[in-house]
């Protein structure tokens, strides 16, 4: 099947980037989910992808929006049963604070950024979303903080691209937005029925408005500063 190509065009004002698990645990060695990725990052170089989409999209003056995922031993409360992933990230650990009014022991740990990211999230203007509790934007600020914005065309990656991005590009696309997104600034991970990233990038070009690579992402934000 020959899907159309409806395409994405930036515009000042109206665009922002969106990335997922911006986090230790999945983008740093060590963090406790890295090794289910790892393979895939060093074929498709997301992390090195990741910060340049973070750097251009600064360049462009372009909104930063980061949708982190965190769990807090209250969550450790919860008595409905999770699905696959839910349950492996809870074995793992991942994204673990101590709660969400101390940033006691968040410094360094597997829910913090990696380092190389900071000066990009840290600079007072990228906006740190309320954490996405499963998947998908729809437990969080995300809709809320660009609909005040009046953003509208938003670009799309982070590390779990069958998951965490998918589930956002979804969420995106029910409540209206234009989405694009980046190919090689994703990962994922295998199981018995195939590859996590391959999964991904079928399912973004099915749903998705447009599907770039960093490359094609970096050059159409140089153009909105011209």
């Amino acid at each position: 099947m020959r899907l159309p190509n409806p395409g994405l065009t930036l515009e000042p004002g109206r665009t922002a980037l969106v990335l997922t698990d911006l986090q230790n645990d999945f983008l740093s060695p060590g963090g406790n989910g890295w090794a289910l990725f790892a393979d895939s990052y060093a074929r498709n170089g997301t992390v090195e992808n990741l910060g340049r989409l973070l750097k251009a999209a600064k360049a462009a003056g372009l909104p930063v929006l980061i949708s982190p995922h965190y769990y807090y031993p209250t969550d450790k409360d919860w008595t409905a049963p999770g699905g696959a992933t839910e349950v492996l990230m809870a074995q793992l650990p991942v994204f673990q604070r101590r709660g969400p009014l101390t940033l006691d022991g968040l410094a360094g740990s597997g829910a913090d950024f990696p380092e190389q990211f900071k000066p990009h999230v840290c600079d007072g203007k990228t906006v740190v979303l309320s954490p996405h509790k499963v998947y998908g934007s729809s437990t969080n600020d995300l809709v809320l903080q660009l609909r005040k914005r009046r953003i509208e065309k938003v670009v799309v990656a982070g590390p779990a691209g069958n998951i965490c991005v998918e589930a956002h590009l979804r969420d995106l696309l029910e409540h209206g937005f234009e989405v694009a997104m980046v190919r090689d600034a994703i990962g994922g991970t295998s199981n018995e029925e195939g590859d996590g990233v391959q999964a991904a990038l079928v399912n973004f070009r099915f749903l998705a408005h447009a599907l770039w690579t960093t490359d094609e992402a970096v050059a159409r934000f140089a153009d909105l500063s011209r």
